[in-house]
């Protein structure tokens, strides 16, 4: 369905016309597509990191030590870290599209050439060069998705993205591994056999990452960064793709229609403290989220439950995640991300504590799933509200940097949590990690004005 032109007046910029249009834009075939594909390969992103604390004790027990199946988590995420901050010079300078044509490709690669290791060292060098890859697909999802999307439902679209690609993978993730078990290791005591569990898995998420790769050369650029990079027409050219009228009168040029300014730059010296603050709630949310969920398994078989068992509880608390996501298509454009992330963070602290406390199967679950729900929405609250605080010009660059420094700081966060509760206890554990949610709930405070039901270009106008 086609929506009414913008109101167009004879200084209106190309980069205003297209903001708006975008802004007030009708859903779309070419909108669903989009949106979908987006998700698809957000999809890959998520069941990469996510699975892996169902795949460490089948990697510790197909002949691996609880050092090696750290250093394999932790590199993969070293490489996630280094990919998603250096994407957004890349994507910021060159284009969503450009990026996109490459990640899922060299990931889909390294993750089966991984799968077919034969030696710890050949999975690390692997698991990080993938995460390389990976790392560049997260942040760009949300800034893609969100340039595409109109103001009155950006919040809901985003939900639905995450929904899709960052949801619903986790109970899917961890039945996967459950499925496999079952096939390959329901003895629970061959090595070779839980070798074939963990290699299998991540051949099957390889070739999944090939599969939409191909689909996603049919996606366009993002209208919006072709109006600020001297592309203007090809940007009103898609919106004739989406029913949208052209101008009707000439559009002016300034110097945000051909930016030339450094997306490293823009980010540091004119939004310091969103960035700073986001490297703060991403640290928060990654350190829970992958550096506490690669353990959870083993924390629950330490309680005194069997692996099968510890898988099957944590898939109980998996379907959080889709919990969360629902939650989240109501409440950020009702609400507004930042109240939604501030009070879910400090949830979150709270359930830490008591889940390090819970010692029943009903208790675990029960207080995992409020747990998970809380950080779930808290975390990704936040980053849907990150995505939207940096101008075009440099949003994947924003964002990457927020989201790379969360997801180095979680390299160390994931073997520092074996250390502490080897050292120290459980307890400690968790109340480290409360305080770090609490601190979250703080920072979220200063990323930027609330963008519920606003402009891109309103919170934070592109430069030259």
């Amino acid at each position: 369905m086609a929506t009414a032109a913008p109101a167009v007046g004879s200084t209106q910029t190309i980069e205003g016309f297209v903001s708006e249009a975008l802004d007030n834009a009708q859903v779309s075939p070419l909108y669903r597509r989009v949106i979908a594909l987006i998700a698809a390969g957000y999809f890959c992103d998520v069941i990469d990191y996510t699975i892996y604390g169902s795949l460490v004790p089948f990697i510790i027990k197909s002949g691996f030590g609880a050092a090696d199946a750290a250093l394999i988590g932790s590199a993969t995420i070293f490489g996630l870290a280094l990919g998603t901050a250096g994407q957004g010079q890349f994507s910021d300078r060159f284009g969503r599209r450009f990026v996109y044509q490459f990640n899922l490709l060299f990931f889909g690669i390294f993750t089966i050439l991984g799968a077919l290791a034969p030696s710890v060292t050949l999975l690390v060098v692997c698991r990080f060069i993938a995460g390389i890859f990976l790392g560049a697909e997260q942040p760009l999802a949300f800034a893609y998705a969100g340039e595409w999307s109109p103001k009155r439902i950006r919040g809901r679209a985003l939900a639905i993205v995450h929904f899709i690609g960052g949801a619903c993978v986790w109970p899917i993730g961890t039945g996967l591994v459950l499925f496999f078990g079952a096939m390959f290791a329901s003895s629970g005591t061959d090595p070779v056999a839980a070798g074939h569990v963990w290699r299998g898995v991540w051949i099957l998420i390889g070739v999944l990452a090939l599969v939409v790769w191909v689909f996603r050369f049919t996606l366009p650029e993002s209208p919006r960064y072709l109006a600020t990079h001297g592309r203007g027409k090809e940007a009103l050219d898609i919106l004739g793709r989406m029913g949208i009228p052209q101008p009707t009168q000439p559009l002016s040029s300034t110097a945000a229609s051909d930016t030339k300014s450094d997306p490293f730059g823009v980010v540091f010296r004119m939004f310091p403290k969103r960035v700073i603050a986001g490297m703060i709630c991403f640290t928060a949310f990654f350190g829970i989220a992958i550096g506490l969920g690669a353990w959870l398994p083993n924390i629950m078989n330490a309680k005194g439950f069997s692996i099968t068992k510890s898988l099957q509880y944590l898939l109980a608390m998996n379907f959080a995640v889709p919990c969360a996501s629902i939650f989240m298509m109501y409440a950020l454009d009702k609400f507004g991300r930042k109240i939604t992330s501030i009070c879910t963070f400090v949830g979150a602290g709270i359930m830490a504590i008591l889940f390090a406390n819970a010692q029943t199967a009903i208790g675990l679950m029960v207080v995992g799933f409020i747990m998970t729900f809380f950080v779930q929405v808290a975390g990704n609250a936040m980053q849907i509200f990150a995505s939207e605080v940096f101008p075009t010009n440099a949003r994947a660059s924003g964002f990457g940097w927020a989201s790379g420094v969360g997801r180095f700081a979680t390299a160390f966060i994931m073997p520092t949590i074996l250390w502490i509760q080897t050292g120290f206890g459980l307890m400690t554990v968790f109340v480290c990690l409360a305080a770090l949610l609490f601190i979250a709930a703080i920072a979220v405070t200063q990323l930027g004005p609330e963008a519920r039901q606003k402009s891109l270009d309103e919170i934070a106008p592109p430069t030259g």
